[in-house]
């Protein structure tokens, strides 16, 4: 199996965080923060299925933790989370110019505050339930052309080798 193909195994460390291991060429890493551990789960699976590196975080503290240890690409929060919401992280991040754009899952959009605040607009809105391909499609959108990352008819440099 070449690098390129290899897959990312998620491990876990002791307060439900998955970490994935950065890969040389590493495909976008993207934060997904969700306080319900099956879905959190199944989000990340499928995230890294599609060839993304993928970091999970059961509540906005944790997330806000992981943002201050490296870069991401995008953010995937639900917006009710455990002690404060997904609009409150995203006006953490907003205020701190971090620059990331954001996908916010939720089955009841806050409305009022994105019109109260317009400058807090996440860049899609992802209604809950949704399907993997649902997130899959709307990742794809805020990452244009980086999505299947493992796709190996992608062209090459000359010379490069992939065995």
């Amino acid at each position: 199996m070449s690098p390129m193909a290899a897959k990312h195994v998620p491990s876990v460390d002791d307060s439900g965080c998955v970490a994935t291991q950065a890969a040389p060429h590493s495909p976008p890493r993207i934060l997904v923060v969700e306080d319900e551990q099956d879905l959190r789960q199944l989000d990340a699976a499928a995230l890294l299925e599609a060839g993304y590196q993928v970091d999970v975080a059961p509540d906005a503290a944790a997330a806000w933790a992981a943002l201050q240890q490296k870069p991401y690409d995008l953010l995937c929060t639900n917006q009710f989370l455990p002690k404060t919401s997904g609009v409150k992280l995203l006006k953490k991040i907003k205020t701190a110019h971090l620059g990331l754009p954001v996908i916010m899952a939720t089955g009841v959009l806050p409305h009022w505050e994105f019109t109260l605040h317009t400058w807090l607009q996440p860049v899609k809105r992802l209604l809950k339930p949704h399907s993997f391909e649902q997130l899959l499609r709307m990742v794809e959108e805020v990452l244009p052309r980086r999505a299947n990352v493992h796709d190996l008819s992608t062209p090459r440099p000359p010379g490069l080798n992939l065995g």
